[in-house]
């Protein structure tokens, strides 16, 4: 699969999958989408010391550097599991510009990629991450563990074995009462599923050339009651 470096228009790189005809991002800005979609509308919502992250679609490690980044600014511990079938090299990962583009120390975005899979490796005080290659439908989170989720797979139309009920009511169980899942499709089938899960859905303003994202909540039984889930 010939993978190719594409600049987006906040000057952030992503890739292209010819073979898919998909980017791993948005054309419009890569770093600005995944602040919007995935910090915005979920790292900044969680109000807690300790935060329990689980990204479905590790890619580029973006949204694994501005996250790390995230927690150094407010002294947050993050425990960051990410899952990815189909890993890019160190070698392609190097030539992205993140760590310029975003204000990063390159040596920190190279360990992300660089580091073990299957096992924890502590990136600092504030970050552990742990990279499991495997596939969506495979895996088997912790039930009622993470307090938050980044849904971060492609396009439904060309994933559509991971944007189903039943992939969202497993990742539901996996959340905490009062968790999220962040992610930046909008699209109606998307929706239904994963109230289908028994999420509560909202749809909130998206980044340049994306209208609206979603951030889905597990509510407490409490909240389900009261709003009729």
């Amino acid at each position: 699969m010939q993978l190719q470096i594409i600049r987006t228009s906040d000057n952030s790189h992503t890739i292209f999958v010819p073979e898919l005809n998909e980017h791993y991002h948005s054309v419009h800005g890569a770093v600005q989408e995944s602040e919007i979609v995935f910090l915005k509308n979920g790292f900044d919502v969680i109000k807690k010391q300790k935060i329990r992250i689980l990204e479905v679609g590790f890619g580029t490690g973006l949204n694994a550097l501005l996250t790390w980044k995230r927690a150094l600014e407010r002294n947050s511990f993050v425990e960051y599991v990410s899952i990815e079938k189909y890993p890019i090299s160190t070698e392609l990962a190097l030539q992205l510009n993140y760590s310029e583009n975003i204000g990063t120390e390159s040596v920190v975005f190279e360990t992300l990629h660089s580091s073990a899979w299957h096992s924890p490796t502590l990136l600092d005080s504030n970050f552990e991450l742990r990279k499991i290659e495997t596939d969506l439908v495979d895996f088997q989170p912790n039930t009622n563990y993470f307090d938050l989720i980044y849904f971060d797979a492609f396009a439904p139309e060309k994933q559509p074995h991971l944007w189903t009920s039943e992939i969202f009511k497993k990742l539901f169980e996996s959340l905490i009462s009062g968790g999220i899942l962040c992610t930046y499709s909008s699209k109606g089938i998307v929706k239904q599923a994963l109230r289908d899960a028994a999420f509560n859905v909202k749809r909130l303003a998206g980044p340049p050339g994306k209208r609206h994202v979603i951030q889905a909540i597990k509510e407490s039984v409490f909240e389900r009651k009261r709003l009729n889930i």
